[in-house]
């Protein structure tokens, strides 16, 4: 439940200042959706990421930038001081915004994916970023902090 609590803020931070309260809410409501298929897609494909942050952060900040195309209704902008304000595909704006927004959603994807790919391509060859199967079957929390976070919960790899 948080994480489509997060989601939703995610989602609304790009468009706070250009959007409807209405709109708002429907961002909100999407981004809720979008986390949880997120989640369930990315498990399919064997992606390691358990709090959902992917998800949270990647799909739904990529979808608050589209929003802006979509639901920018022309009259906000904190930092314009003279029209024309942005205009979403809704409020008659075109496909323009919309289309400009796609792409910044895409590059900025595109740019924290290659970051990530080749900062932990580094580590890996410098110190390595995986445990063996037996430490993370165990718990990481014993191998990292010493002690077990469950101490009733038993796995016969300890």
């Amino acid at each position: 439940m948080f994480n489509g609590v997060l989601a939703g803020l995610v989602a609304i931070t790009a468009p706070c200042a250009w959007v409807e309260a209405w709109a708002a809410v429907v961002i909100g409501l999407i981004a809720g959706v979008l986390v949880i298929v997120s989640i369930y897609t990315l498990e399919g494909m064997k992606v390691d990421d358990p709090v959902g942050a992917v998800s949270v952060h990647g799909v739904n900040g990529m979808w608050g930038l589209i929003s802006v195309g979509i639901f920018a209704d022309g009259t906000y902008g904190n930092y314009l001081t003279e029209a024309p304000f942005v205009k979403g595909f809704l409020y008659g704006g075109g496909a323009g915004q919309l289309i400009a927004q796609v792409i910044g959603a895409a590059v900025a994807g595109l740019w924290a994916f290659v970051c990530g790919y080749i900062l932990f391509k580094i580590m890996d060859v410098m110190i390595g970023v995986r445990v063996s199967p037996q430490e993370e079957i165990g718990g990481l929390d014993v191998v990292e902090h010493g002690g077990s976070a469950y101490p009733d919960f038993y796995t016969q790899n300890k």
